[in-house]
């Protein structure tokens, strides 16, 4: 099993791919036949495309916080006036739906969690909807994606807990991005470098909850993951690299979240949870 990006990058070269590997590694762990862990990924992107379309149609979170953005963005899209490409609205709407069926209390597929479902099912998707991608491609697409995942989950964080939001939006942008390299005929070395160039970005990036719930800011927050991920793809293709190595980066992203206080780790006690609005939806939300 590798230990590093650069360790799965080098092992994914007889394979042809990193998502190849990760399923022939999956295969010998799990002790289950090839088409048993394909299968098992299908019901996972099945979900995903299900939360999907029930979230475009419109959906309101139990606490009423938030809904009814992602058919918002639906509309907007079907105007034509974007300012942003179609794929990559599309994308950002189809995070947005993931997230408010999570705040509704719907299901959703954590990749890598529940907070973060948002970003690798809308760039995804939004891939789906654009062109004619075989399924075989949208599976190893999550495979991919969650060879990357694995190894920042090893050596970093993805909980917003432990890390902050970076650890979780970062964490799932940068999976999402190596993927979509990968996706796109990209090698295994410009994957790693989309996550390395995504990781910057987000690092520092801050879990502050309002009220404590997954909602406000996390629900936008996949939606612009979701765009950073393409932009991040397009710079890896382009022969863009990350002056810092991916795994250096990684490394750097987990001393980042041990420096991060307690107050921007998910407890609502920093950043937006703590405006004037942030603490008067708390009040009325938990002494109604």
């Amino acid at each position: 099993m590798f230990q590093s990006i650069e360790e799965l990058v080098q092992m994914s070269k007889p394979y042809g791919s990193i998502a190849e590997l990760m399923i022939r590694l999956e295969t010998e762990h799990s002790q289950l036949p090839r088409e048993a862990v394909v299968n098992h990924m299908k019901r996972n992107l099945d979900v995903m495309l299900a939360a999907i379309d029930k979230g475009k149609k419109g959906v309101t979170s139990v606490t009423g916080l938030t809904g009814g953005d992602a058919k918002r963005m639906s509309e907007y899209i079907a105007s034509g006036k974007l300012l942003s490409g179609k794929t990559i609205l599309t994308a950002v709407q189809n995070a947005i739906a993931v997230n408010e069926v999570n705040a509704e209390m719907g299901v959703i597929c954590a990749t890598p969690t529940a907070g973060s479902a948002g970003v690798a099912a809308g760039v995804l998707s939004a891939l789906i909807e654009e062109d004619e991608i075989p399924l075989d491609a949208q599976l190893n697409f999550l495979f991919t994606a969650g060879a990357f995942g694995l190894v920042i989950a090893n050596n970093a964080s993805i909980s917003g807990a432990a890390g902050g939001c970076q650890a979780e939006i970062g964490s799932a942008s940068a999976m999402a991005s190596a993927a979509l390299v990968e996706l796109k005929g990209g090698t295994p070395e410009q994957s790693a470098q989309a996550l390395a160039i995504t990781l910057k970005n987000m690092m520092g990036l801050i879990c502050d909850p309002v009220a404590g719930l997954v909602e406000v800011p996390c629900v936008k927050r996949n939606a612009l993951g979701a765009s950073q991920a393409f932009i991040s793809a397009d710079m890896a293709l382009a022969g863009i690299t990350s002056v810092i190595p991916p795994d250096e980066v990684v490394a750097a992203m987990y001393k980042v979240g041990l420096q991060m206080p307690s107050i921007f780790k998910e407890t609502a006690e920093g950043g937006v949870a703590t405006t004037p609005t942030g603490l008067r939806i708390a009040k009325e939300l938990y002494e109604a």
